[in-house]
């Protein structure tokens, strides 16, 4: 089948309620913001000039018709997005601590991105695509659980390259191991991993992160490895060879997205090089670039409407 798309990602999508100041009674006001990992991703692959498409299941609500509107606004295909007559879209809270970190409160049981079942999954989408990107947080729950896992099995018979990112968020999970078997379930179908420095230490119980990269390496033979440290940058890891690039320096307005934007930035240098091509130097230019797209997007509220444009990444790459 012809390879028309170069990324389709399967997840979740949802809002993402940012706080936005107080009103003149003194109540706080939130945001809406369009996000969901895997499209926030695809956002930052269509401003790279890359054709993209989603999978997933939002609900028949005015959120839901929002986030379609959204995605199709950017270009992302939307014919594998469902809307859920009953199921409401899914809803995030997202409090801001003075440092631009955040914790989650999410409206979730059941959201609509948890009901796609494996028989409203559009596979061809997958067998067009050269990458199929996922999380996490579709295999939090059933149906949506084993749609992922039949949508991977498309997508190895397919030739696809599999990116996955594990995106770990402990609220959504009925129990830590539930998520340690999904992201090791992950690991092994995965070409390329992107895993944050809280997540390495998570699901290999070491303290270095190199260790706990050898133990994945060592475990489930993952060809690329990106690790996110955040502020502090970014290593890559491929085969042998063991790259590292410091972050850029901003005043981070919140850091929702930064990991997305990163990532995105990475499946277009897989995209550009492919797996065979990543020698030290081209590892290098990939973890720079993504490291001035995910600094740049933190200046902003929100994600799927924030992602930097590729002039601002090179203003800043090359920024004195």
């Amino acid at each position: 089948m012809e390879k028309v798309y170069d990324v389709t990602a399967m997840g979740e999508m949802l809002i993402d309620f940012t706080m936005n100041g107080q009103s003149e009674q003194g109540n706080n006001m939130f945001e809406a913001c369009p996000g969901g990992a895997p499209c926030n991703v695809l956002a930052m692959l269509n401003k790279l000039g890359r054709r993209t498409a989603f999978i997933g299941k939002v609900g028949k609500d005015q959120f839901g018709r929002l986030l379609k509107d959204t995605i199709e606004e950017l270009g992302i295909e939307t014919k594998g997005l469902v809307l859920d007559e009953e199921i409401h879209t899914t809803l995030a809270f997202v409090h801001t601590f003075p440092d631009g970190d955040r914790e989650f409160s999410f409206y979730r049981n059941p959201g609509a991105d948890m009901m796609l079942s494996e028989t409203e999954v559009d596979y061809d989408l997958i067998r067009k695509s050269k990458v199929f990107h996922f999380g996490t947080l579709s295999m939090t729950d059933e149906p949506v659980k084993t749609a992922t896992k039949k949508a991977l099995e498309t997508a190895k018979e397919a030739g696809c390259l599999i990116t996955f990112d594990p995106n770990l968020r402990e609220p959504l999970w009925n129990s830590l191991e539930a998520a340690k078997e999904a992201m090791e379930f992950g690991f092994q179908y995965c070409d390329m991993l992107k895993i944050s420095d809280n997540e390495i230490q998570f699901i290999s119980g070491k303290e270095d992160y190199d260790e706990g990269i050898k133990y994945l390496q060592e475990k489930y033979n993952i060809p690329v490895i990106f690790l996110t440290m955040g502020k502090a940058g970014s290593r890559a890891y491929h085969g042998d060879l063991r790259v590292e690039k410091a972050g850029f320096t901003v005043k981070a307005v919140e850091t929702t997205g930064a990991g997305d934007t990163f990532c995105g930035c990475a499946i277009n240098g897989l995209l550009k090089y492919g797996v065979e091509g990543l020698t030290e130097e081209t590892l290098g230019e990939i973890l720079t670039y993504a490291n001035a797209g995910a600094a740049l997007i933190t200046l902003k509220k929100g994600a799927i409407r924030s992602m930097p444009e590729p002039s601002e990444i090179d203003d800043m790459i090359q920024a004195p």
